[in-house]
């Protein structure tokens, strides 16, 4: 599966965006964009103004968050506009063609190992969740793992399995990204050694997760549910990410994390409904399409409760926007 999601996003030129297999925040409204950049100035000045900042987005997509967020600043903070580079971790050539064009000035990376030295601003929309996963399902007293073979599904013996439950009913699936643990981990003690904050934002479960469940899913075309073993390489594969053991990983690895709050609650105390409202008033012709861009992502019962936001900070900043107790 994970060569899958490799072939994915190194086939499809566009999968975003209503001609693209899914649509991002960021395609859905530039307040996304604008907010989460507001947010890193916010951070760039508790962190005392340093210059450089290491400005980080992973998984940019077609690099419409990055220019939203770089536009923002460029008005209404310059100094850290001055002071921030510019990095992007990506993999695919085409889409960092794509962002290349959107974005201009940045160095590009294949992981965030190979940033250089010094303060980092870390975003990341919509990215663990494209992370590989394990899949392990309880059958009587033992953990069996579930393996592709001829394009059909066989559980075998778990094998350097990771720490799971000793007691789970029959059937039970637990599923595990280890990609995204060791991301965390990663980020914390970066963050931990050299400062700085990152925000996380995808969809997934928070600290009331339930114990087990099956989230793998594929995507096209903006149809969910789908087959995700079915047409390997063509379709998008996700699975809902583990909040409480991405903070408790990076805990351990000496950050420390606030949230995660929903996405909803996050987005409107960073501003972004008057923002939305700042830019409906300013082009009425596109009005109601920016105001019902906004709600999607902060009502409840669409974006604004499934999609998560964890923030993972160096000891020393304390609460970042948004975070702080109410």
């Amino acid at each position: 599966m994970q060569r899958a999601v490799s072939e994915y996003y190194a086939r499809r030129a566009t999968p975003f965006g209503r001609a693209g297999d899914f649509t991002t925040a960021p395609e859905i409204s530039q307040a996304f964009g604008e907010v989460l950049g507001a947010w890193c100035a916010v951070c760039w000045e508790k962190l005392g103004r340093p210059d450089p900042v290491l400005l980080v987005e992973c998984g940019p997509g077609r690099g419409t968050l990055m220019a939203d967020a770089l536009r923002a600043v460029a008005q209404a903070a310059p100094a850290f506009r001055s002071a921030l580079r510019v990095h992007l971790v990506e993999t695919s050539p085409t889409l960092r063609e794509t962002q290349r064009r959107m974005v201009g000035d940045a160095i590009w990376h294949d992981d965030i190992a190979t940033l250089p030295e010094g303060p980092v601003l870390l975003l990341a929309n919509e990215f663990l969740d494209a992370l590989p996963i394990r899949q392990f399902v309880r059958r009587g007293h033992a953990w069996m793992e579930r393996h592709v073979r001829d394009g059909g599904l066989v559980e075998l013996p778990a094998q350097d399995a990771p720490a799971l439950p000793d007691e789970a009913p029959e059937g039970a699936v637990k599923e595990v990204c280890e990609p995204a643990l060791a991301f965390a981990r990663l980020l914390a003690a970066r963050l931990a050694a050299q400062r700085g904050a990152a925000l996380l934002v995808d969809y997934g479960y928070g600290p009331d997760a339930p114990a087990f469940g099956e989230t793998l899913q594929a995507m096209r075309a903006h149809e969910t549910g789908l087959d995700p073993l079915a047409e390997p390489g063509t379709r998008d594969l996700t699975a809902h990410v583990d909040f409480a053991a991405l903070a408790a990983a990076a805990s351990e690895a000496g950050a420390v994390t606030f949230g995660p709050l929903p996405q909803g609650l996050l987005l409107q105390r960073l501003g972004l409904v008057t923002r939305a409202a700042m830019l409906a008033q300013a082009s009425p012709r596109l009005a109601g399409e920016i105001l019902s861009g906004a709600e999607r992502l902060v009502a409840s019962e669409r974006m604004g409760r499934l999609f998560k936001a964890l923030a993972v900070c160096d000891s020393t900043l304390g609460a970042p926007p948004g975070f702080e107790d109410p």
